[in-house]
C-alpha cells in the first residue's frame, strides 16, 4: 500500500492526546506485537514514544486480518523520497480480504486520530466473508501446507479448488482430494452406488442387501424382499444427503424415498445394519487413516433445551459453514425434526444430565457429525480388505464408509458391511478428530504425487539487467533447447515455448513467467525479469537455480522511488536473492553495482564475466577456485580456478560483429557462462553461440543489419544512453556515406536522460530524424522531441534535425531521401514493429 499521511507526517502518535489509549481498547489484541522492540507490548511502547501513521496502519492491517481468522505476522513500513509519502508492505492469507484490510486500517486510524466510535466488528465480519471466499477447504489447505513444507510450488488454477503442484512438466493437478491421475472410470463407479456394491459383491466383500427402485411400486416390492428395519439413500448422492436411516413402516419408507429422490431419480433401499460408522481412508492403495464417525448430537446438562445446546455446540470454535473448520455448524432442518419425531422429542426437551441426542440420521461430517481417530486400532485383515476395495474399484484415493460393531476385529468375524466406497473423501476427520491423534493424510498424498526421486520443479535462469537482457535471454534459451530441451522463455517482446510465440508485447513480469511454469510441455524456463515487474507484482517463482545480472546502468530512475544506482541495484539484487543454496548468480565483473552484488551474496555460489581478462574482481575471484569467463585474445573463455577452457573466437561468434560491439560481447559472455554452470557440454555451448546470429529471427530488433544493394540499415533497441553508447563503436566503424539516425525517447524518463539521447545521436549521426509515435507515458510528442532537441543543439547546433510523429511518414522519408553508401539507424522504439518493416521491406526486393 502506498500511504500519503499529509499533514499526519507532522504529528507522530505521542503527539495526538488519547491515540495510544483509543486504540488499546479498540484492538487489546496489538499488545501481542513485539514490533522492533522484540517483546510483547514493544508496540505499544513505540506508540506511546512516538511512531507514524504508516507504522501503525501496518500494524492494524495485520492484527484485523488475525482477528478474522487468518494469521499475518510480517510487515515493514519505508519512506520515500516524497515527505509524508510511505510504502507499506504487509501480508495476507486471501489477497481481497488483504486488500480490504488496508483500506479498513486506514479508516481506523483516521478514526482514532480524531477520537470517533468505530465499529471494529463490522469490519471483521466483511473480512472473514472474505476470507471463507477465498480461502481454501481443510482438505485441499492441509495438502498445500503440506506441499509448502517440502518447498513444492502451487498455483491456483481458479477460484475453487484447482490447483498446480509442481512446474512446467514435473507438474501435477488436484482438486479437493483428486488428482490429474485418479481414474475417471473409478469416480464414475464410485459416483453409482449400485455399480459399486454389485462389483464389491463379485469380489466377496460384505456389502448390505438391498436394491435400487425408482417407483413407489418397486420400493413395496423391496420392502416386502429385504424386510424392516431399512435405510434409504440417493444412487448418485453424496455428504450424506438425502438419505435416511433406521425406517420401520411403510409410511415411513415412503417418506425417506420421496427425500432422496429429490436427489437422484434412482433410490438405494439396504438393510438397516447396526453399528458403529467407520470412515477408512485408502492413499496410493493403501489404508492411511481409519476413524468413527457420530452423528450430529448434543449430550444434555438437565437444565438447557436441545435448541439451546445446540446453539451452544455451534459456539465451537472448531465449528464453521460448510468446510471451513475441521467441523460443520449443526443445523435444524427435516431430518433433525425427523430423528426427533422418532424418539418422541421436540426441539423444546430438556436431557438429563449425560443423555445423548442425536440429531441426524448420518454420521457425515458435513452434517454436524464428529469423529474418533482408529487408525491404531483397526484389524489387519480389514486393512487388507480395504485396500483391496480400492484396487477393484481403482480408486487411487477412496474413503470406505464401514458399518461394523469393532473395527478391532474382522468384518466377517462383526457381521460388518462396506456401505459405500467415495471418490475425493474429506479429511479433516482424520487432520483434527474430535477424539484421537490427528493424522498428517497430507503426506502420503504428496508422497503419491513425488515420490522419492522425483522433482517437482523445472531447471529456471532468470535474467536481469538495464541492457542486454532479451538477446542474452534468447541466447541462453537457444543453447539450451539445441541440448535437447523443451524450453519455454519470457521476453520484453513476447513469450516463446519451443521458439513459438504465443503471447506477444512487454512480457517481463511475473504474470509471464507463471505461464511459461504452468505449462505442461515446458521443461527449462528462461525468464527475463524486468525492473518494472519486480517493483509493481514482485517475482513469478520462489526460487531459480542461475540469475545472470547484465549490468546495472542509469535508466528508469526517477520512477517508483528508484533514484540512484544504489538504489537500482537493491532492486536487481532481489533477483540473486530467489537463488537456491546450490545456484549460481552470473554478475558483471565490469559493473561496480553487479560487483557490490556478488560481494554481499552469501546464499549461493558467485561467478562473474569481464571483457578483460585481468579484472581484479576475476583474479581475486578465480584465485579462490571461483568460476568466470573472460576475453582472452580474442577469444571467449571460460575459467574454474586456474583452469581455463577457450570456448570460441569473437570472430566465429556472429552477434558480436567480430567482437565490436562490446555488449554482445557481454551477452555471449553471460550466456555462454550461465550454461556451462548448469552443466551443459563446452562443444554444446560452442556449437551454439557460433550458429546464433543477429537476425529478426533469433535477436528481432537487436542489431539487425540488413544490407541492401547501395545502402544498409540498422535496428537496434537503443531505447536509453547506455543502449546508445553501446552501439556507437559498431556504427562509427563501418564504412558510410551519410550516418542517418531515426531516435525517440521515453516519457517516463527523466528530462535529463531524453536529452541525453539527443547528445549522444548528435555525436553519432551526421542527419537525424526523431520520431515520436509511441511510449509518451505521461508526457506529450512535442514535450518529448523539444527535449530530444534540445540534446542534439547542446551538441551540434546546426545538425541537420527532422521531426515527425508518424512512423509511416518517417519510414517514407528513408525511402525517399536514402542516399548511395548511407547507414541508416532505427532505434526500434521510434518506428513501429521497426524490424518487420525492415525484414518485409528487404524481402520484397528479393522474391
Amino acid at each position: 500500500m502506498r500511504l500519503d499521511l499529509g499533514e499526519m507526517e507532522y504529528r507522530p502518535s505521542n503527539t495526538i492526546p488519547g491515540f495510544k489509549e483509543r486504540l488499546q481498547q479498540l484492538i487489546p489484541s496489538l499488545k501481542k506485537h513485539r514490533c522492533s522492540e522484540g517483546h510483547e507490548g514493544g508496540f505499544f511502547e513505540r506508540v506511546h514514544d512516538g511512531t507514524w501513521m504508516g507504522h501503525i496502519v501496518e500494524h492494524i492491517a495485520l492484527e484485523i486480518q488475525t482477528l478474522a481468522g487468518m494469521f499475518a505476522g510480517f510487515g515493514r513500513t519505508r519512506s520515500t523520497s516524497t515527505t509524508g509519502v510511505y510504502n507499506v508492505v504487509f501480508t495476507y492469507v486471501a489477497e481481497q480480504a488483504g486488500m480490504y484490510a488496508a483500506q479498513a486500517a486506514v479508516r481506523i486510524a483516521e478514526a482514532l486520530v480524531i477520537g470517533e466510535e468505530y465499529d471494529l466488528k463490522a469490519d471483521i465480519r466483511k473480512l472473514e466473508k472474505l476470507r471463507d471466499a477465498d480461502r481454501f477447504g481443510p482438505s485441499t489447505g492441509a495438502i498445500i501446507d503440506e506441499a509448502i513444507k517440502r518447498k513444492i510450488p502451487f498455483t491456483r488454477l481458479d477460484t475453487a479448488s484447482l490447483v498446480q503442484l509442481g512446474q512446467g512438466k514435473n507438474q501435477v493437478r488436484f482438486r479437493a482430494t483428486m488428482t490429474d491421475k485418479t481414474s475417471s472410470i473409478a469416480v464414475d463407479i464410485a459416483g453409482n452406488k449400485e455399480e459399486t456394491k454389485r462389483l464389491l459383491k463379485e469380489h466377496a466383500i460384505p456389502v448390505a442387501d438391498g436394491s435400487t427402485v425408482s417407483t413407489l411400486d418397486g420400493l413395496k416390492q423391496a420392502i416386502k424382499e429385504i424386510g424392516f428395519p431399512l435405510v434409504f439413500k440417493p444412487l448418485n448422492g453424496n455428504h450424506g444427503r438425502g438419505a435416511t436411516i433406521n425406517v420401520n413402516s411403510e409410511e415411513d419408507a415412503i417418506t425417506a424415498f420421496e427425500l432422496a429422490r429429490k436427489i437422484s431419480p434412482k433410490v438405494i433401499v439396504e438393510r438397516f445394519i447396526t453399528g458403529y460408522d467407520f470412515r477408512v481412508l485408502v492413499i496410493n492403495y493403501k489404508v492411511v487413516a481409519a476413524a468413527m464417525r457420530k452423528p450430529a448430537h448434543v449430550i444434555g446438562n438437565g437444565r438447557d433445551t436441545i435448541q439451546h445446546l445446540i446453539e451452544e455446540e455451534n459456539k465451537n470454535p472448531k465449528r464453521g459453514n460448510g468446510h471451513e473448520n475441521v467441523l460443520t455448524n449443526i443445523l435444524i432442518d427435516q431430518d433433525t425434526h425427523d430423528m426427533l419425531r422418532k424418539a418422541n422429542l421436540t426441539l423444546d426437551y430438556v436431557p438429563s444430565e449425560g443423555e445423548t441426542i442425536n440429531l441426524k440420521s448420518t454420521a457425515n461430517l458435513s452434517t454436524g457429525g464428529t469423529a474418533v481417530d482408529m487408525t491404531d486400532e483397526i484389524h489387519p485383515l480389514t486393512v487388507f480388505t480395504c485396500q483391496r476395495i480400492a484396487k477393484v474399484i481403482g480408486l487411487d484415493i477412496c474413503g470406505i464408509d464401514i458399518m461394523a460393531g469393532d473395527i478391532t476385529l474382522p468384518l466377517q468375524e462383526t457381521k460388518g458391511v462396506v456401505l459405500e466406497v467415495n471418490a475425493a473423501p474429506g479429511f479433516r476427520m482424520h487432520l483434527a478428530p474430535t477424539e484421537g491423534k490427528p493424522r498428517n493424510v497430507a503426506a502420503p498424498f504428496i508422497d503419491m504425487l513425488y515420490p522419492r526421486g522425483k522433482s517437482p520443479r523445472i531447471p529456471i535462469i532468470a535474467i536481469t539487467g538495464t541492457n542486454g537482457k532479451t538477446t542474452t535471454t534468447r541466447l541462453i534459451a537457444y543453447i539450451i533447447k539445441n541440448c535437447g530441451y523443451k524450453v519455454g522463455y519470457t521476453t520484453s517482446d513476447g513469450i516463446y515455448i519451443q521458439d513459438m510465440m504465443h503471447k506477444q508485447g512487454d512480457m517481463t513480469g511475473p504474470t509471464s513467467a507463471a505461464f511459461i511454469l504452468q505449462d505442461p510441455t515446458v521443461e527449462f524456463a528462461i525468464l527475463e525479469t524486468a525492473r518494472g515487474g519486480i517493483l509493481r507484482s514482485g517475482i513469478g517463482f520462489d526460487f531459480c537455480d542461475i540469475a545472470v545480472i547484465t549490468n546495472i546502468q542509469e535508466d528508469h530512475l526517477g520512477i517508483s522511488d528508484i533514484h540512484t544506482l544504489k538504489d537500482l541495484q537493491r532492486v536487481k539484487s532481489v533477483l540473486v536473492e530467489t537463488v537456491r543454496k546450490n545456484g549460481w548468480a552470473v554478475l558483471n565483473a565490469d559493473n561496480p553495482y553487479c560487483v557490490n552484488i556478488g560481494m554481499d551474496t552469501t546464499h549461493c555460489q558467485v561467478a562473474y564475466f569481464s571483457m578483460y581478462a585481468d579484472n581484479p574482481v576475476i583474479t581475486a575471484h578465480c584465485l579462490n577456485g571461483g568460476s568466470a569467463a573472460i576475453i582472452e585474445n580474442g577469444n571467449i573463455v571460460l575459467m574454474k580456478g586456474g583452469l581455463k577452457i577457450t570456448l570460441s573466437s569473437l570472430q566465429n561468434v556472429p552477434i558480436t560483429y567480430n567482437g565490436s560491439v562490446a555488449f554482445m560481447v557481454q551477452n555471449a559472455m553471460a550466456a555462454s557462462l550461465a550454461t556451462y554452470l548448469w552443466g551443459f557440454q563446452v562443444a554444446e555451448i560452442r556449437t551454439s553461440i557460433e550458429s546464433f546470429y543477429p537476425s529478426t529471427e533469433q535477436t528481432p530488433g537487436r542489431m539487425n543489419l540488413f544490407d541492401f544493394s547501395d545502402f544498409k540499415i540498422l535496428v537496434d533497441y537503443a531505447h536509453n544512453p547506455d543502449g546508445l553508447m553501446g552501439i556507437k563503436h559498431f556504427i562509427m566503424s563501418m564504412k558510410a556515406s551519410r550516418r542517418t539516425g531515426i531516435i525517440s525517447g521515453t516519457g517516463d524518463r527523466r528530462d535529463d536522460d531524453i536529452r541525453q539521447m539527443g547528445r549522444i545521436s548528435a555525436g553519432i549521426f551526421d542527419h537525424i530524424i526523431i520520431c515520436q509515435q509511441k511510449y509518451l507515458r505521461g508526457r506529450t510528442k512535442e514535450e518529448i522531441a523539444n527535449l530530444l532537441l534540445e540534446g542534439i543543439r547542446e551538441v551540434a547546433p546546426n545538425k541537420p534535425v527532422e521531426i515527425t510523429g508518424s512512423s509511416d511518414d518517417a519510414w517514407e522519408n528513408i525511402l525517399n531521401n536514402k542516399e548511395p553508401g548511407e547507414l541508416i539507424t532505427i532505434i526500434s522504439d521510434s518506428i513501429n514493429h521497426a524490424y518487420q518493416r525492415v525484414k518485409s521491406y528487404h524481402e520484397s526486393l528479393t522474391q
